[in-house]
């Protein structure tokens, strides 16, 4: 048996393209541009390469794109006096200030400091409040995206048996507070979990986030299960190269499951296209209209 490949960059295509039209339809009713902030601390090249595709996606879908990027040596007082103005200007919706900060920099109270209707990286503690008690809030893009695909492959999940591999604030918890919004039953599994192996053989689902290459083998994954993998871990090749992999093996699983998402390809993709959504989301919710 071979897996089915979960496509999550058509997935993504289709998504952004609905957003354009949502955005096209947003601007006709209101006449309002949704606006999307991206603060950039620092020289990092991988989330310099995010921001500039952010920016891009930002501009075909419609949208106003404001880009802010701050020396390595910006002080915790001047990011949070840039927030503060980002949190007042009606011309922006969405405010993402990019992770990881440089270390004089505390991250949970920058993120504290966004408005919550536009934290469209779906951080903020009241979102987080708000989707664990089943409210309706911003929710981060990652898991957001998995459960699209997810739902797109298996149509309703309820009374599913699911996995998540990981317990971070940014993939793992929401994941499992997704889950639980759509009738799964759901463990959270991590590096203390005892027999992880069994724990994860149980799924119908298994969505792993761990950040550990090709850690999920091919016989810990229930025949016919659907496998979501989250990681993105660059790795040696041949002649010198890298190759990225996710926290699956893939080949082992595509043996087994029922239907994979491929690194890259899978996950990776749909995580701007959630995040140009959670941007009309903000935008809607801010010009009274409905949640997208």
């Amino acid at each position: 048996m071979s897996a089915r490949l979960i496509d999550g960059k058509a997935f993504a295509a289709g998504l952004r393209r609905r957003v354009a039209e949502g955005v096209a339809a947003f601007k006709a009713e209101t006449g309002l541009t949704p606006g999307l902030a991206v603060v950039l601390v620092g020289e990092d090249q991988a989330s310099q390469i995010y921001v500039r595709n952010k920016g891009r996606e930002t501009v075909a879908a419609g949208m106003a794109s404001f880009e802010h990027r701050l020396s390595a040596g910006t002080t915790q007082a001047e990011l949070l006096a840039l927030v503060a103005q980002l949190n007042a200007d009606p011309a922006v919706h969405g405010i993402l200030v990019q992770l990881p900060l440089p270390r004089h920099i505390d991250e949970a109270a920058v993120l504290a400091a966004i408005d919550p209707r536009k934290d469209v990286d779906g951080f903020h503690v009241t979102n987080a409040g708000l989707l664990a008690t089943g409210g309706k809030g911003l929710v981060p893009c990652t898991p957001l995206g998995c459960l699209m695909l997810l739902e797109d492959t298996l149509g309703d999940l309820s009374g599913l048996e699911a996995v998540v591999i990981g317990r971070s604030n940014i993939v793992g918890k929401p994941m499992a507070q997704l889950l639980l919004g759509k009738s799964c039953t759901v463990t959270i599994a991590h590096s203390r979990t005892r027999d992880l192996p069994g724990v994860v053989r149980r799924a119908d689902i298994v969505v792993a986030a761990v950040g550990r290459p090709e850690m999920v083998r091919g016989d810990w994954i229930k025949p016919g299960a659907t496998v979501i993998d989250v990681g993105i871990n660059r790795v040696p090749a041949e002649g010198g190269k890298t190759r990225l992999v996710g926290d699956v093996a893939f080949d082992e699983a595509m043996r087994v499951a029922g239907a994979v998402t491929p690194v890259p390809g899978g996950v990776g993709p749909m995580t701007i296209a959630c995040l140009l959504a959670n941007t009309l989301s903000a935008a809607r919710a801010l010009a009274g209209g409905t949640i997208f």
